[in-house]
Parts: C-alpha cells; sequence; structure tokens
C-alpha cells in the first residue's frame, strides 16, 4: 500500500486540510482574496482595530468567503473545480457580515429592534456559520451548536433546574448576531485580533526553515544517547510546539522525521507512534505561544496573556519530563543505543548558520515579559522574521514566499474562526438564557457538592468534547459549562480554566478518538488503538497534574513564594519518575505488577505539592529504589554465572 503524505493524512485527520487546490484564474482569486484578508489584519493590528463589532464583521466576512470557495460540499465534488452553489454561498458568506458594516450607524440607534430585514439577514448568518462549521471543523461541533439553540426554543419543556421560559427566533437572531455577546462575542474578537497574527507568525517562521533547525538541533542534542530519535522527537515537539498550535499538524511535521528514525533504532511501531503523538500533544500546552485556546483563556479569565503563559509554564515542563522519562525506560528496558555521533549534525555549526531563526521567538517572549500586548508583540515577531531570515543566503525569504506567507496564514486561520464563531452560538445561548450556572449547579449536584468528583466529572466532559470538537471549541464549551463548577467551589478562577484547558487538549491521545494517536500510527504504520494507549500512558503527567494544580495552585505560580515553588517543582520531577516507571514497567530493573502499583503511588504522591504527600512519597519510593537496587544485582549475578 502507498505510504501516505504528510499533507494527505492531514487531510485525513483534520477537516481544515481538506481545501480545494485550484490552479489557473481561481487560483489567483483565491491567493488575492487570502492576502487582502492578511493585509486587513496588519493594518488594523498597526493603525489600531476597528469597533469591535466592525472587526469582527470584516474578519468573519472574508473567512466565510474563503471557507466556501475551498471547502465543498460534498467530498465527492471536484476538488479543482468550483461548484456553483459554492460560489452562490461564498457569495453570501462575505455578503452576510457585510450586512453589519453598511447598517452599523443604524443598528445602534435602533439598539437591538431589529426589522424583518434584519431578521433575514440574522437567519442567514448563523445558518452560513453552520455550514461553515460542518465543513471545517465536522460534525460534533455542530451537533453541540444546534443542542444549545434546540434548547433556546424549548426551555420551558426542559427538565427540572434547567428550564427557562425560551426565547422566541427573533430574540435569538437579535442577540446572536446583532450583539457582541454571540457569533461577534469573545472568541471571535480574539480571532480577529491575537490569534490571526500568532498564526501568522507561525507561517513565516514555518516558510523560514525554524522547524527543521529544531529537528536538526534536537538531533545533535539528544540524538546520541539511549533512546535517542525517540528524545528527538520530545524535543523537538516541545520546541516546534512553541509556533504550532495544533497536535496533529505537529506530529505530521515532525513525525515524518523522528518516527522512522525511532523505527530504525528498534522502537515497536506502536511506541515509536506514540512518542510523536504525546509529545506533539504537548506542545499545545508549551508557552509561550500554545494553543489559540490560551488566548481565550487569557479573556474570559480577565488577565494578561503573560499570567496564561506564566501559569502553563511549570505544567508543561513537568508533562514533557515525565514523556522524555518514559522514552528513556523504554530504550534502557530494550537497551536502545543512540546514533553515532558522528553521524548527527553539530549544535556549534547549526547556530552558527541557522541559529538566528530562532531570534524572532526570543523576541516575542521579551516583548511579552515587557508588557507588550500579545497582538503587537506577534507584529513585532512576524516582521522581525522576515528580517532575521535575510541574514543569511540560505535562509532568505524571496518576495513571492513573503506573499505566500500571508496567503498561508489566511488560510491557516479559517479552522480557529469559524470554531470560535460557532462557540459564539454556544456562548449565546448560555449568556441569554442562564444555562451556564444551571448546569453548573447540576454538575455540583451530580457530585454531591464534593471537589473530587466534581474535577472528575469535568475531564470527562472535557474529554469526551475533546473527541469530536477543536481544543479551541472544546475550551469555550467546557469553561462556560463545567469551570464554572470549580469557581463554585472556591478554586481559583485560572486553575478551574486550566484544568479543563488541560484535559481538552489531552483528548487527541486518548482512544478511542485519538487524533495525533491515529497520525502518528499512520506514519509509523502501527495499529491506532495500541498507539493511543502507549501515547496515553506517555501523557500520564497531563492527566494527573490537573487535578494537582487544582488542589494546590502552587504550581501555577498562583500564592507561591519562590522557595514553596522550585520545592514543589523538584518533588513533582522525581514523582515523574516513580509515575513514567510505573508505565513503562521498568526503572533500573524489570517492575512487578505489585512493586509498579507502588511506584505509581509514590510518584503520584510526590507530585502533590503538600508535604505529608511528599514525605510518605519519599518512603515508597526510597524503598522502591532500594528493592530494584538489589534485583538488578540478581540480574547481574545471574548473567555472570550463565
Amino acid at each position: 500500500m502507498k505510504e501516505k503524505s504528510a499533507e494527505e493524512m492531514l487531510r485525513d485527520l483534520e477537516p481544515e486540510s481538506d481545501i480545494r487546490e485550484y490552479k489557473g484564474f481561481m487560483a489567483k482569486v483565491i491567493s488575492a482574496i487570502a492576502i487582502t484578508f492578511s493585509i486587513f489584519q496588519l493594518y488594523t493590528a498597526i493603525y489600531g482595530v476597528l469597533d469591535a463589532q466592525l472587526q469582527r464583521a470584516v474578519h468573519l466576512g472574508f473567512g466565510l468567503a474563503l471557507i466556501y470557495l475551498l471547502y465543498p460540499t460534498c467530498k465527492s465534488w471536484s476538488r479543482d473545480k468550483l461548484h456553483p452553489l459554492d460560489f452562490i454561498l461564498s457569495i453570501l458568506g462575505a455578503a452576510a457580515p457585510a450586512y453589519i458594516l453598511i447598517s452599523y450607524n443604524e443598528l445602534v440607534l435602533r439598539a437591538g429592534a431589529i426589522n424583518s430585514t434584519d431578521m433575514f439577514v440574522g437567519c442567514l448568518g448563523v445558518l452560513l456559520v453552520i455550514e461553515a462549521t460542518r465543513r471545517v471543523v465536522g460534525i460534533p461541533m455542530v451537533l453541540v451548536a444546534l443542542i444549545f439553540l434546540a434548547y433556546a426554543f424549548v426551555g420551558p419543556y426542559a427538565p427540572g433546574v434547567l428550564a427557562h421560559r425560551g426565547l422566541s427566533l427573533k430574540e435569538l437572531i437579535g442577540h446572536l448576531y446583532f450583539t457582541t455577546e454571540g457569533i461577534f462575542g469573545i472568541p471571535l474578537g480574539v480571532s480577529s485580533t491575537f490569534i490571526f497574527l500568532f498564526i501568522l507568525f507561525g507561517a513565516y517562521l514555518e516558510a523560514t526553515g525554524l522547524g527543521k533547525f529544531f529537528i536538526d538541533i534536537a538531533n545533535a542534542i539528544a540524538g546520541w544517547a539511549s533512546g535517542g530519535p525517540a528524545k528527538v522527537a520530545v524535543l523537538s515537539s516541545g520546541l516546534m510546539g512553541t509556533v504550532s498550535g495544533s497536535s496533529v499538524a505537529n506530529v505530521a511535521g515532525t513525525g515524518s522525521f523522528t518516527i522512522p528514525m525511532m523505527k530504525k533504532l528498534g522502537y515497536h511501531k506502536d511506541f515509536a507512534g506514540a512518542v510523536e503523538a504525546a509529545a506533539s500533544t504537548g506542545g499545545q500546552l508549551m508557552p509561550p505561544v500554545m494553543g489559540a485556546a490560551a488566548f481565550l483563556m487569557a479573556e474570559f479569565v480577565g488577565v494578561p496573556f503573560l499570567e496564561i503563559v506564566k501559569a502553563a509554564t511549570i505544567p508543561a515542563c513537568l508533562y514533557f519530563a515525565g514523556v522524555w522519562i518514559g522514552v528513556h525506560l523504554e530504550a534502557k528496558r530494550n537497551n536502545l543505543k543512540g546514533i553515532p555521533r558522528d553521524q548527527l549534525p553539530k549544535a556549534w555549526i547549526l547556530f552558527k548558520e541557522r541559529g538566528h531563526l530562532a531570534i524572532p521567538l526570543i523576541v516575542i517572549i521579551y516583548l511579552l515579559v515587557s508588557g507588550y500586548t500579545p497582538m503587537k508583540a506577534a507584529l513585532w515577531a512576524i516582521f522581525l522574521s522576515i528580517a532575521v531570515s535575510m541574514l543569511r543566503k540560505s535562509t532568505r525569504m524571496k518576495p513571492i514566499e513573503i506573499v505566500r506567507g500571508l496567503e498561508k496564514g489566511a488560510k491557516g486561520v479559517l479552522g480557529v474562526l469559524v470554531a470560535c464563531a460557532s462557540a459564539g452560538i454556544i456562548i449565546g445561548v448560555v449568556t441569554k438564557t442562564g444555562v451556564g450556572l444551571k448546569l453548573a449547579s447540576a454538575l455540583l449536584d451530580l457530585s454531591g457538592g464534593l471537589l473530587l468528583p466534581t474535577m472528575f466529572f469535568t475531564m470527562l466532559t472535557a474529554i469526551i468534547l475533546g473527541m469530536g470538537v477543536p481544543t479551541t471549541a472544546n475550551y469555550v464549551i467546557t469553561s462556560t459549562i463545567a469551570a464554572p463548577a470549580l469557581v463554585q467551589m472556591g478554586i481559583p478562577i485560572l486553575a478551574a480554566h486550566m484544568f479543563v484547558f488541560y484535559f481538552g487538549i489531552i483528548a487527541d491521545v486518548t482512544p478511542p478518538v485519538a487524533l495525533a494517536a491515529y497520525a502518528g500510527s499512520a506514519i509509523s504504520g502501527g495499529n491506532a488503538l495500541k498507539t493511543g494507549v502507549n501515547a496515553s500512558k506517555l501523557a500520564i503527567a497531563a492527566f494527573l497534574i490537573p487535578y494537582i494544580f487544582v488542589a494546590s495552585p502552587v504550581l501555577l505560580m498562583i500564592d507561591a513564594t519562590p522557595g514553596a515553588l522550585i520545592w514543589a517543582t523538584f518533588t513533582a520531577l522525581v514523582g515523574m519518575i516513580g509515575l513514567s516507571a510505573a508505565m513503562i514497567g521498568y526503572l533500573i530493573a524489570p517492575i512487578h505488577p505489585i512493586m509498579r502499583l507502588l511506584f505509581f503511588a509514590g510518584g503520584l504522591m510526590m507530585v502533590d505539592p503538600a508535604s505529608i504527600t511528599d514525605f510518605i512519597g519519599a518512603a515508597i519510593l526510597i524503598v522502591c529504589m532500594i528493592l530494584q537496587h538489589y534485583k538488578k544485582r540478581k540480574i547481574n549475578r545471574q548473567a555472570l554465572n550463565i
């Protein structure tokens, strides 16, 4: 069977990557629209954004026009020719938001009182957003939006606490389409400012060859070590995660290099795919860029984006430490060596030739720390990424590549854009009906008002939604429905939102629908389910740490002294060794199943920052280590006798 390319795999697993490939005149039309879209976003970033509803309407108009031109109504339709229906829908997609631009002053003067024309345009706009969501994001997100729309009408017949008076169609459309509480709400606002610029920044970084540089540097640093290629996958995926917000795209990008290397070294194909899936999924947790949902979190929680970055730093490092330790122990268990040093690139030569490509990343971190808004930081980083590429002939971007970067950035934002617009429908229903607090109350009733069951049900909600809904939309839904329940129990709002954020992301490696694991298995040729199980074992930190930072937010740097932060980080790293040993079944010798349970318990207690659990966990791990030492000596003696 012919092996699929990274592009083909992305089209299969991510609906937003499955677009038409035009040639000739239509290709030029698409390019012109996309480039104009990017220029508009850059112009408003430089000279100031428009009024909120106008900025978001232009953003949505460009997005819908491109979506209906690029994504066919049916997959069976031609991939290189435009169908008349899609052409008509593209025109309507641009026209419906344009109506807000044209009638803005009149709409403001009428203060929410909509007429029959408004009603028609509003209904059309909502339907166009839902259909665009079906094409780009998929059916699960559409079903969630439709359920909330239905709830708006059937409120009087809803059971118990969920009942409400019900909304008329006119009332609902007026709220969803002609206010900033629905489609043109906060999610689309963030998409039309921060997110677009960061995606454009990522497009230019990719064009400069930064991704290949990350892989080469990871090879130079870790390729020689035990299980070298697997550690290269972890390191390169973590580095790529600083600029990429898609698990599947990260797997396709770095996995096409690292997975064949792992298999060649001796890793089983199911484990090789799992390493890349777990590491690539963690990319969305890794500051400074993280996934698009992180920008939404800053808006929802009401803190600067830098606070989100700070809070995410230690949990992300613990996550990657867990994956790194897991692949190291697997390599030791199977005696897998690294790549000979003479076959690896030299780090100092790589930095000399291409180290300048990382300057924009360093600058964007500096700007965020210095108090610049994410939008301004991303804007400077975009221009700098183009400028630094000119420093060497081998990395220099040609004028046509700069123009293509504008086109690629506009196309890259479409999935997030329409997910944010669709999420606005859900938020609009929630704010109009008050169902968010009602669902939070129902969740508290279901859990008996106890914190641990509440977190467990919240986790299940986030993971189930994450199996069919992109991270951005998943976070919007769970932060609206589930996070308030945690906040009502006295959990800091940032910890509650980070909790649902984590589990929405980790759904990408959680069977049965683990898209990152599917992508990894597609490259490795392994079994998708087994790859997902192995990836979940490697990503064990992501399943446990959210519980820890909700119970003790010190890991999020919330009300933490430097001493407490250092100690909590150290003990958590020690705990990750115990947890990884339990998952792999090996530390310095094979671990008996009962002993694995002890390693797991000791590691879990060490990850918990509380002093008493640290003491108990350390005692358990010390006993386990002593027993491991004696077992290793016994194995060595038996080997000598043979």
